[in-house]
């Protein structure tokens, strides 16, 4: 083992890592946007369930606010779901920091030329059913599922080596050694590679080896939400008990979970999880007020509310600094056409790629307006596709675009750009067509504050706004298989690593909704263009992957975001503070921006009032 240089070597006795996986890829999540006013209280606390302060067996009772799309995780988009409870990968990150931390893997060697790496296995590590968890489990993980361009998952994109997109090979070297070899230097290998959930290959080889009636993997059918949860073969802290759709989603300890504490306990220390599903701000605060919720992420209204009850209500407000995701408008810059008719009106198209138009849009957005309004004053305004926790953000003091509210330089771009007003202020296209377009937006409640502020400002240019509030799963059909739409309002997931992102900004990447090319099994698209811009941020994505100086990649990063910041694919809004209410007989809790309240869930413990 001369030729590598070891970067970690602890024993799972003497460690107390966490469990949360690294998320590579950016998944959509529903923007949470919700002015939750002051409510009286209700009988809307779930009965049948009672919350850590009074239950004899040790659970908590936490809000989901959507239900889950599957219980597979490659072919999971969204996010919250369930995967960070039931899984982890090799490596885990911590929520406080974003630096790596062992998981599955006791330790791992990087090659001198940084082109392999070879994770080493903790000993005696099973499933939830007590099968044991080897080296087969995750190179069929990798090589049968992530690998294979018949599951069309989002981790291949972010695995995706150099100019060639080669894919890296994996191979076993003995029950607990695993090989990970590139073609080139690949900064991100460790994190993309690591951090990966490991999958039972006992549990699912069968479905990737069957085909269905239409020739494609019977995996493509395997763990949905229609799926005994209990068949669900799990490596995290959690196993899934039960789901009652609409309910809640009830995870139980895995008794197999390979961790234990300094004194030798096993871990996780709370006997249940309830995921109790609330889609209603309003009917969460409630239950939390009353006791039906241990746990609650909260926004800026509700934390005005909650302050003043901390003492008497026995809890504490945790608040993590700004949020990881990034909120934004997009609209839709595909030009091509899908059976002869185009995916965009025409006329509506030339308006959405004219760059200047999307440089008016962006300076006729109060977004300060926003956090005093909607966010209470908890926020901060959004510019960068990249996380501020990330230490290749581009800050505005470091040269980044910014679109600071100006309608009147809104006006004059629009003006330039060969728009014109008629006599009620309403604006029109040279060829003198009224300028509108509909807004898609999650169903939640939040559609009703902040698209309807968007639908304000753009009115004082000009412009009419159509707000169409749309199921969760509905929109994310139309930007990825369907691409028929003009305008949406969405949110991605962050991180530290900002080439999670790159199956959004590589042109053929799963999540390139702006432009998206038709996917795997997909009706193809006749006249889809790629701008110059858009292939150079692709490229320099790939530039920043194969560069190891990290002072190097951030600069490459950089201008990744001066791009996107100066052509607007995504028209960034505000990052509101990560805040969370938490029972004071609940110890452990450190609510991060990076990892919410689930990545050191295994540490939580219950303690007597």
């Amino acid at each position: 083992m001369t030729d590598y240089v070891k970067k970690q070597a602890l024993h799972y006795n003497m460690i107390s890592t966490n469990t949360f996986s690294i998320v590579t890829r950016c998944r959509w999540f529903v923007v949470l946007l919700a002015a939750i006013s002051a409510i009286a209280l209700t009988s809307c606390n779930p009965a049948q369930f009672k919350t850590a302060t009074a239950q004899q067996v040790s659970q908590l009772v936490v809000r989901l606010s959507t239900e889950p799309k599957t219980f597979n995780y490659p072919l999971s988009q969204e996010s919250p779901n369930v995967f960070n409870f039931i899984y982890e990968g090799l490596i885990g990150e911590s929520g406080k920091t974003g630096e790596i931390e062992p998981a599955l893997a006791e330790y791992w060697e990087i090659s001198e030329d940084k082109k392999q790496i070879i994770f080493t296995l903790r000993k005696g590590l099973k499933w939830s059913d007590g099968k044991p968890l080897t080296a087969d489990d995750v190179v069929f993980t990798f090589n049968d599922i992530y690998l294979n361009d018949k599951i069309p998952t989002d981790v291949r994109d972010s695995l995706r080596i150099g100019e060639s997109r080669a894919l890296p090979t994996v191979k076993k070297l003995d029950d607990r050694r695993i090989e990970f070899t590139v073609p080139e230097p690949f900064a991100p290998l460790l994190r993309s590679a690591g951090g990966s959930p490991i999958l039972p290959k006992h549990a699912l080889q069968q479905s990737i080896i069957a085909k269905d009636k239409d020739g494609k993997p019977r995996f493509l059918s395997t763990w949905g939400t229609d799926t005994d949860p209990q068949k669900i073969i799990s490596n995290g802290p959690y196993k899934l008990e039960s789901y009652k759709a609409t309910q809640r989603v009830t995870f139980r300890r895995n008794p197999y979970y390979w961790r234990r504490d300094n004194q030798g306990n096993s871990q996780p220390y709370i006997e249940r999880i309830i995921w109790q599903i609330v889609d209603s701000p309003d009917t969460a605060l409630i239950q939390f007020r009353s006791g039906g919720l241990d746990i609650l992420e909260i926004g800026p209204t509700s934390f005005q509310l909650l302050k003043r009850e901390e003492k008497r209500g026995n809890f504490t407000i945790q608040n993590a600094g700004p949020d990881s995701g990034t909120s934004f408008i997009s609209f839709n810059l595909n030009k091509g056409k899908r059976n002869g008719k185009p995916l965009v009106n025409p006329i509506k198209s030339r308006w959405f790629n004219t760059v200047a138009f999307r440089q008016a849009i962006a300076y006729g957005l109060d977004r300060q307006t926003m956090i005093n309004n909607i966010y209470r004053g908890l926020g901060e305004p959004q510019n960068s596709p990249i996380s501020v926790q990330s230490p290749y953000y581009l800050s505005p003091k470091e040269g980044l675009k910014t679109y600071d509210y100006n309608p009147e330089k809104a006006k004059e771009l629009l003006l330039g750009a060969g728009f014109k007003y008629n006599n009620k202020n309403q604006l029109l296209d040279a060829d003198g067509n009224r300028v509108r377009f509909s807004l898609l937006s999650p169903s939640t409640s939040g559609r009703d504050t902040i698209g309807s502020q968007i639908k304000g400002d753009l009115d004082k240019i000009g412009i009419q706004v159509d707000l169409t509030p749309l199921d969760f799963g509905t929109l994310v059909d139309k930007l990825s298989n369907s691409l028929e739409w003009e305008c949406h309002l969405l949110a991605f997931t962050g991180g530290t690593e900002p080439h999670g992102g790159f199956n959004i900004w590589s042109p053929d990447g799963g999540l390139h909704s702006f432009n998206q090319k038709p996917q795997s099994g997909q009706t193809p698209i006749e006249g889809r263009e790629v701008a110059d811009w858009e292939k150079k941020i692709g490229d320099l994505y790939i530039q920043a992957a194969r560069e190891l100086d990290d002072a190097k990649r951030k600069a490459i990063y950089g201008e990744t975001q001066r791009l996107a910041q100066e052509y607007l694919p995504f028209i960034h809004l505000v990052n509101p503070l990560a805040l969370a209410a938490v029972r004071n007989n609940i110890q452990g809790v450190s609510y991060s921006a990076l990892g919410d309240y689930r990545w050191n869930v295994y540490e939580f413990k219950l303690i007597e009032d």
